[in-house]
């Protein structure tokens, strides 16, 4: 908001100012009842054009003691009007009407002066050049077409008859529209049309151009010019500027100061030339200057002579440029620099005329009394010319004269009149006694104590008595006007200004009032109004007790409302919306505030929605924003409609920026799309935009199973499975879930179902604290989902069973039992602190109830109490139970260390949650890289491998964690075998190996087709191996240690069908590579598998593995 102070409505205080300061500044003035010769206080202008039509009106007014009489002169002969009828005067005036009704005007032009006489002399007018003006008529030619080539400069001629003014020039066509015009087309000053190329569109016969006579108020058109062209189909060539108007390289242009200096500059090229200005050493003026016709004309307002010089216009296109020079002559016709002034001289008193003026070149100063050219008038010997100055000294009554200074060079002339006036005439104060002057703390005070007399009187100031003095705190002027430029309360009081010359004395006394300024005390504040609300501006004041004050209240700088100091909108509405302000108004002085109301509302709703880019599972919507309402836009809403599924419903899809107005859009399949835009900003949503045309996908298998999978233990022989219907994400038609589960690590099949249009499913039977694995996976007619959603239970529920309270000890209507319950600690660790109880509520009568969330291996105490309306009752005593054990939690910090060529340490440590007794740990290891199936007999040098870690108890295996670890290289090893494989020695032994391969092979052959039978075949069909027997699709090979008790054959094993595995060096286990009989492990965990040779292996047992396959699961082992 801005605050500031003004005093454009300060009415009288205004004037009052004004009124002082042309105190200060005007000359010496005569009281009217005093003899004085004339002055002339009104005439016409020097040049005066007339309108033929009207009454010619010559004005000229003056005033003197006595009154002055008027006579005329008509180019420097007395006109004598009494003599011409049609010539009046007006009473006690010169102004002259002259009646040409009947007459024609020209029978009066001239130049015209007026003298006004009195017995003291005779004051002369300006000449006044009288002059009619004219419109006259284009002089009939006839207009030929205008043939020019494709691509050629052209100008078109308008040479409009000379009129009085100067016409106003404009092209137009037959349908009196303006011709366009551009940087190619336009209009010279002259009037004339350039084209600098001509195009096929200038192909025309209405070119008119039209001349406006101001005066007259009539328009003129000259004859349609007609432009063809020949050869359109062979144009001109390009080619860099040149200049058409000025022509050549340089010109020269003259103004006059204080006129509007116009420079030119129209250039021909093809393409069209860029215009540029600039000064020759120099600056163009700052503030003066501008471009006009498409840069084309430079504008320089108000000549100095500092504007004088060469100015360049480059002319410029893509073949080159060209530039011209305009040289600049500033001439001046006469003007003031101390114009003649009012002398009154006492008798025998001495003064002292000035006239001085200049102009270029510079002007004639000549002198006139009374009309009378001061050679050609009588001797004065109290009068002298000395450097144009006139020198007057002793000066008698009688000899007061009205003189005239004329200053003239080629360019005009300037008349001054002034008057000496010989008075002998005592003191009179001109300011009305006893005025009262009231101002504004802090600002100026002007005391006015206007006098004349005759010598001139001398003006001294007093306050209460006390002389004032010129200096710091006042300041005297010199037409005695008494300043205080800062005035403060305690300047207030009498002031007397005493008048004095040789003549007598007079006083005057005037008082001044210093008031409080007016402030307004509550600023208005920045209003933001939301539409249809209401809004109140307070504009609160403090002023002056004896100042009466007014408030207005303008909108816009336009008066709104006069009166209240608050202002109250209701039901606010966009026109409302603008620039307030409160305007507190004394007699002195006035305080402002102003401050904006901005109507604020949602943004309209987004248009024009299109989609583009479309593809197959991506769209991308652009749209036109709306109307953002003074609220910018902070951000645009994309909602979307699934006809096909949820016809109706519009969900939120995506947001972007309020700057953008485009999104890319990610779809799924099988849904019919509709869009809509909503736009954001502080007020709040827009409403929707109109929906987007449909966008339908193609429909797909789904590509994500259900989210949100949750299986949770209801009573202790049952879980419930739940997930979150997919809905838009079926991707096709025939959406149902296949839901399996199965007991963690029990090796047993999983068990399946498939659902459609539910989303829980209750599995009875289960044992109480049993691990399960639970997928849900999403199929529609196209094919399943690619992956499904595993979910462990690991905990489950149990089952309190309590005795019913008596009913005499109720004590009202029972309402049910209270049960809370919570973990005292882990039977395997002491907890840092026992967890807080839960609660669970058992309306009525119920005797049962199962407790969730219970944590395996821990201890629990468990309290009840039953309530009725009044609240619980007392609690029971405190039961004390444990739950059975569970699988363990994932091992701890797993790491593979001591990396070795062919060795390997692995570490860990225990899991955080044992949830019972830990067993064992299982570790299975694979080449991170290889298949499936690959079976390994060594750590290989050089090589990652990839090692997964369980914990175990009696219940299970817990989760899997998994660690990488590669083999390093033995340098020399490969430096050996580089070198080998180059000696000739060995590669002449490969040679004969192959050669002995290729004669046995061929041998082969021959018997085979002789029907004789292979001995190696006869070895195999004799000893199967079932180590080379063909293996299941599904089945893979990697090496697995496990340290349980009872050496248990790991899932995934091969075995032969009676159970038993033969012992060949295929099989390793982690007892195989310990000191004793049993694998060995470190107190922390860790596990060292040594290879150093071939080891005796220990029979093991295992069966087929029917688990689903997993990247664990999958793959054989071996104990």
């Amino acid at each position: 908001m801005d605050r500031k102070r003004s005093c454009t409505l300060c009415g009288g205080a205004v004037m009052l100012l004004l009124l002082l300061l042309g105190h200060m500044i005007n000359a010496l003035e005569v009281p009217l009842d005093l003899p004085q010769p004339p002055t002339i206080t009104h005439q016409s202008p020097k040049d005066y054009i007339i309108d033929p039509r009207e009454n010619i009106i010559i004005h000229c007014e003056a005033k003197g003691k006595p009154h002055p009489s008027f006579t005329w002169t008509r180019n420097g002969i007395h006109f004598d009007v009494e003599k011409d009828s049609k010539v009046i005067m007006k009473p006690n005036s010169g102004t002259m009407v002259i009646d040409i009704s009947g007459e024609k005007a020209e029978a009066y032009e001239g130049v015209y002066q007026c003298i006004a006489r009195n017995e003291h002399g005779s004051a002369l007018s300006n000449n006044i050049v009288i002059r009619q003006s004219r419109s006259p008529l284009w002089s009939k030619e006839k207009s030929e077409p205008i043939t020019v080539q494709r691509g050629m400069s052209l100008v078109l001629q308008c040479r409009p008859p000379a009129g009085l003014p100067p016409p106003i020039i404009f092209w137009m066509d037959n349908n009196f529209q303006r011709l366009p015009q551009n940087s190619r087309v336009s209009q010279a000053l002259n009037g004339d049309l350039y084209f600098s190329n001509v195009l096929m569109d200038d192909n025309r016969n209405d070119y008119i151009c039209y001349a406006r006579f101001p005066h007259t108020q009539t328009i003129q058109q000259k004859q349609p010019i007609t432009v063809n062209k020949y050869n359109p189909l062979l144009p001109s060539g390009e080619r860099a500027p040149t200049f058409m108007q000025p022509p050549g390289m340089h010109s020269t242009s003259m103004v006059l100061k204080g006129d509007t200096l116009q420079l030119e500059c129209i250039a021909d090229g093809l393409p069209t030339p860029d215009i540029s200005w600039s000064k020759v050493n120099g600056d163009l003026p700052s503030g003066r200057f501008s471009f006009h016709s498409f840069q084309k004309t430079l504008k320089i307002t108000e000549v100095t002579e500092a504007d004088g010089g060469d100015y360049r216009c480059l002319a410029k296109n893509r073949l080159g440029s060209n530039h011209h020079n305009i040289t600049v002559v500033v001439r001046a016709a006469p003007f003031w620099i101390s114009a003649p002034q009012n002398l009154i001289l006492a008798p025998k008193e001495s003064g002292m005329l000035t006239c001085r003026a200049d102009g270029n070149p510079k002007p004639k100063v000549t002198w006139s009394v009374n009309g009378i050219p001061i050679e050609n008038s009588h001797k004065d010997p109290s009068r002298k010319i000395e450097n144009g100055n006139i020198i007057l000294s002793d000066v008698q009554t009688g000899s007061s004269a009205v003189y005239q200074c004329n200053a003239s060079n080629e360019y005009g002339y300037l008349l001054g009149n002034a008057f000496v006036s010989v008075l002998a005439e005592p003191p009179r104060v001109l300011t009305p006694p006893n005025h009262v002057y009231s101002v504004i703390t802090n600002s100026r005070a002007l005391l006015d104590c206007a006098s004349f007399g005759s010598p001139l009187p001398k003006i001294t100031w007093f306050k209460d008595g006390q002389s004032v003095v010129d200096g710091d705190l006042y300041i005297i002027h010199k037409n005695n006007t008494l300043e205080i430029n800062v005035a403060q309360p305690v300047n207030s009081g009498k002031y007397t200004c005493i008048a004095s010359n040789s003549l007598g004395n007079k006083e005057n006394h005037i008082y001044l009032e210093v008031k409080e300024p007016t402030r307004i005390l509550r600023q208005l504040g920045y209003k933001v109004i939301q539409r249809n609300s209401m809004a109140v501006f307070e504009c609160k004041v403090k002023h002056d007790p004896t100042l009466f004050p007014s408030m207005i209240w303008l909108k816009d700088n336009m008066e709104f409302e006069v009166g209240s100091d608050s202002l109250t909108i209701h039901d606010v509405r966009e026109d409302d919306e603008g620039n307030y302000t409160c305007i507190r108004n004394t007699t002195l002085d006035q305080d402002s505030a102003s401050a904006m109301l901005t109507v604020v509302e949602q943004p309209d709703p987004p248009t024009d929605l299109e989609l583009t880019d479309q593809r197959e599972h991506s769209v991308q919507l652009t749209w036109t924003p709306g109307d953002e309402n003074n609220s910018p836009i902070q951000l645009f809403l994309i909602q979307y409609e699934d006809s096909l599924h949820e016809p109706g419903v519009w969900v939120n899809m995506t947001e972007v920026s309020g700057t953008r107005t485009t999104a890319h859009l990610e779809l799924s399949p099988y849904v019919y799309y509709f869009f809509r835009v909503l736009a954001l900003n502080e007020v709040g949503l827009s409403e929707p935009s109109s929906p987007s045309r449909q966008y339908r996908t193609n429909p797909a298998q789904p590509e994500v199973s259900p989210s949100d999978v949750e299986v949770i233990g209801t009573s202790p022989d049952s879980m419930t499975i739940t997930w979150r219907l997919t809905g838009l994400e079926s991707n096709g038609p025939g959406l149902q879930y296949k839901v399996s589960w199965r007991q963690k690590d029990v090796d047993q099949q999983w068990t399946s179902l498939t659902l459609a249009n539910v989303s829980l499913y209750v599995v009875t039977g289960t044992p109480t604290f049993m691990p399960y694995e639970v997928t849900v996976q999403a199929v529609n007619d196209y094919g399943p989902a690619a992956e499904s959603t595993q979910t462990y239970l690991y905990y489950s529920t149990l089952l309190a069973v309590w005795d019913a309270v008596p009913l005499s000890t109720v004590q009202g209507r029972l309402n049910g039992y209270k049960v809370s319950y919570w973990k005292m600690r882990s039977l395997h660790k002491q907890d840092p602190e026992p967890e807080k109880p839960q609660e669970l509520i058992f309306h009525g009568n119920e005797m049962e109830g199962l407790l969730f969330g219970l944590h395996p291996y821990s201890q629990y105490t468990l309290y009840i109490r039953a309530f009725n309306g009044k609240g619980d009752g007392p609690t029971s005593s405190n039961q004390i139970f444990e739950t059975p054990e569970g699988v363990p939690g994932p091992p701890a910090d797993l790491k593979v260390q001591n990396l070795n060529l062919d060795s390997l340490v692995v570490k860990w440590a225990p899991p955080v949650e044992y949830n019972g007794h830990l067993t064992g740990y299982l570790l299975k290891y694979q080449p991170s890289k290889s298949k499936l199936g690959h079976v390994l007999w060594d750590f290989v040098h050089s090589t990652r491998y990839k090692f997964y870690l369980n914990a175990k108890t009696i219940k299970g295996s817990g989760p899997t964690v998994t660690e990488e670890g590669i083999t390093i290289m033995d340098e020399a090893m490969t430096s050996k075998q580089v070198d080998i494989a180059t000696q000739g020695w060995f590669i002449g032994l490969m040679c004969a190996i192959a050669l002995l391969i290729l004669v046995l092979l061929i041998v082969c052959f021959i018997k085979r087709n002789k029907g004789g039978k292979y001995p190696v075949k006869e070895k195999e069909d004799a000893h199967q191996d079932p180590e080379i027997q063909p293996m299941k699709e599904d089945d893979g090979t990697f090496g697995e240690y496990s340290d349980t008790e009872d050496h248990k054959p790991l899932k995934g094993s091969r075995t032969p069908s009676n159970g038993t595995v033969k012992k060949d060096d295929s099989d390793d286990s982690l007892v195989d590579y310990g000191e004793g009989g049993d694998g060995q492990f470190n107190e922390d965990g860790s596990f060292i598998g040594q290879y150093s040779g071939k080891k005796e292996k220990d029979t093991a047992e295992g069966n087929e593995s029917s688990e689903a396959p997993s990247p664990v699961n999958a793959m054989n082992s071996f104990v």
